[in-house]
């Protein structure tokens, strides 16, 4: 499969202390040198200029962690898409913590994602099924069909990735099995190149989230339609994800 690998970490709502450019800085240092693989951090939204300055000029690209659709507007607090592509290259949208939290829907999704792309952003489109859904035995058409309305209105998946995060397996240190995460990278792709061809499918790049580890990492990599890893808890430990990248690269890169 010729996708580039790629891993983002996503910061969230860190560090307490706000040292955003020491630790663009660290992980810069952890992760410079290493080829092969596409590399991301996601700080908060208020540290996207200062940790992409402290970054330019590296290969390590910024994403931000949400965006609103609209391109402008009497909207409290919100930042529009086309504001963040001055700062960042990727945008998180639809993660199980936005859909929790705030109530997103997958139509909402489907805006963000269509306004990313118009804004020159590529998505990175987060889905995922609670341990309710697992348990029962539907999480494959649970995703498929949640796949499918958050990618409505995208018409071109070619600045696309994905996140598949279980929901249960986010910040809990529970991972899905790898061969369950397989399972559902491989239904993904199939959802992929029922909309867009088999061609386009196989350039969209796959990441498994949910209490990634340096230690757990590699049998993920290692499932032929996982492409990388969107990285939590672990993103803020620069050796850590430095290790991931690094495990990332030489196995997929």
């Amino acid at each position: 499969m010729s996708v580039k690998p790629l891993v983002a970490g996503n910061w969230k709502m860190n560090p307490e202390a706000g040292n955003f450019v020491e630790l663009a800085s660290q992980i810069l240092e952890e992760i410079s040198k290493i080829e092969g693989v596409t590399k991301v951090v996601c700080p908060p939204s208020v540290a996207l200029r200062e940790v992409s300055n402290a970054l330019e000029g590296s290969h390590v690209l910024v994403g931000a962690q949400d965006g609103h659709p609209e391109a402008s507007g009497a909207i409290t607090g919100e930042v529009a898409m086309g504001m963040l592509s001055s700062v960042c290259t990727y945008v998180i949208v639809g993660h199980s913590e936005r859909r929790a939290m705030f109530g997103e829907t997958d139509e909402y999704v489907a805006r963000k994602a269509v306004s990313a792309i118009a804004s020159g952003l590529s998505p990175i489109l987060c889905i995922g099924e609670s341990l309710d859904v697992r348990d029962a035995g539907d999480a494959l058409s649970y995703v498929h069909d949640q796949l499918v309305a958050s990618l409505d209105g995208v018409d071109n998946p070619e600045t696309l990735v994905i996140g598949y995060e279980p929901v249960w397996a986010i910040g809990t240190g529970v991972s899905a099995r790898p061969d369950v995460a397989g399972e559902m990278a491989e239904s993904i792709r199939s959802t992929l190149t029922g909309l867009y061809g088999g061609e386009a499918a196989l350039n969209v790049p796959i990441l498994y989230g949910g209490s990634v580890s340096p230690e757990n990492i590699g049998p993920y990599i290692d499932r032929p339609h996982i492409n990388g890893a969107l990285v939590g808890g672990a993103s803020l430990k620069p050796s850590d994800f430095g290790r991931i990248v690094s495990l990332v690269a030489s196995i997929r890169g």
